[in-house]
């Protein structure tokens, strides 16, 4: 395995990251603070995070309804998306997106879709864009989920994206349901990889909680990106921790396939991989209390914010107003 230590040590930034903020997100919400719903990452953040490992700045995103995780693997402020989350005017939207509407182009995070599969034919808009303005310089990562996998744009998308070979990574995070809908009964093909050979590009399988094999599969899709090789589908096989939603109590999942996910967890596997790596437990505990830390100021951020003023609520809705 060639990947520099400091690159190691990043992923577990990351991976801690994402995995405080998500926790502490659904504490929060059970107290009411956070008005909506909530569709935690907990469980997938190995695939956010061996992803985003591969782009730089000028590189593009488009999320889901779960994607917290994305954005701030891809580099979007804690501070900025917990004040969302409260509904405060310092958050990404000035409070008027929410959970699942988080976008900063600064970081080409191109937007949440609270649509499922509505960010598949985004993604490959700014493919072509990165083609025909960056010469494949620049790439975009897409996430969706296995049920977005079975909509009419999935498929007429990456059909076109391979058609005109667009330096676009398709990152299907196959947590087995669809909501509640298990994959067994929604999609004939036991790997949705499978599905690139219809289109004519790439199609790999990687352990989603695997942060190290997530991140060799997504490295090799973008250097086949940047050589003008085309798409390539990544199914990204993982588990999602809680329910669908902050509401789904998920009792349709077997109490023994939760509990032998759990054994997987992403997080605690990483940890033992960079301890064999010879690297410092203190080292480790460091990362884990900035993690803590930069959670905890995130929180007290979006406590301070100020509410957005009534007569601006329908402020920065429409372009050119």
């Amino acid at each position: 395995m060639d990947i520099p230590q400091k690159k190691l040590l990043e992923m577990y930034k990351k991976l801690l990251l994402i995995r405080n903020f998500e926790e502490r997100s659904y504490e929060i919400f059970g107290t009411g603070v956070i008005a909506g719903t909530l569709h935690t990452y907990l469980g997938q953040e190995a695939i956010a995070t061996g992803i985003m490992a591969n782009l730089t700045d000028d590189d593009f995103i488009t999320s889901t309804h779960r994607g917290h995780g994305h954005v701030l693997a891809k580099g979007a402020s804690p501070d900025r998306m917990m004040a969302e989350l409260f509904g405060k005017e310092t958050g990404y939207c000035k409070a008027k997106g929410g959970s699942m509407h988080i976008a900063d182009f600064k970081f080409g995070i191109l937007g949440a879709n609270g649509v499922v599969g509505g960010g598949i034919p985004i993604a490959t808009g700014a493919g072509l864009s990165c083609k025909l303005k960056y010469h494949n310089k620049r790439v975009v990562a897409c996430f969706f989920g296995d049920g977005a996998s079975n909509t009419g744009g999935f498929h007429e998308a990456i059909n076109l994206a391979g058609v005109w070979k667009l330096p676009v990574l398709f990152v299907c995070e196959n947590n087995l349901y669809a909501m509640g809908t298990s994959i067994t009964i929604a999609t004939a093909v036991d790997d949705i990889a499978k599905r690139a050979i219809g289109y004519g590009i790439a199609g790999v399988v990687a352990n989603g909680n695997d942060v190290i094999d997530v991140y060799q599969k997504g490295k090799e899709a973008v250097e086949r990106a940047k050589a003008g090789q085309g798409p390539t589908l990544i199914e990204c096989k993982t588990y999602r921790i809680k329910g669908h939603s902050k509401y789904d109590p998920a009792a349709y999942r077997p109490k023994e396939e939760v509990e032998e996910w759990l054994k997987k967890d992403p997080i605690k596997l990483y940890r033992a991989k960079l301890l064999d790596f010879k690297i410092k437990e203190k080292v480790l505990v460091s990362i884990e209390k900035d993690a803590m830390d930069t959670i905890d100021h995130a929180v007290d951020f979006a406590q301070e914010s100020p509410k957005g003023p009534v007569e601006t609520c329908l402020e920065d809705v429409y372009v050119g107003e």
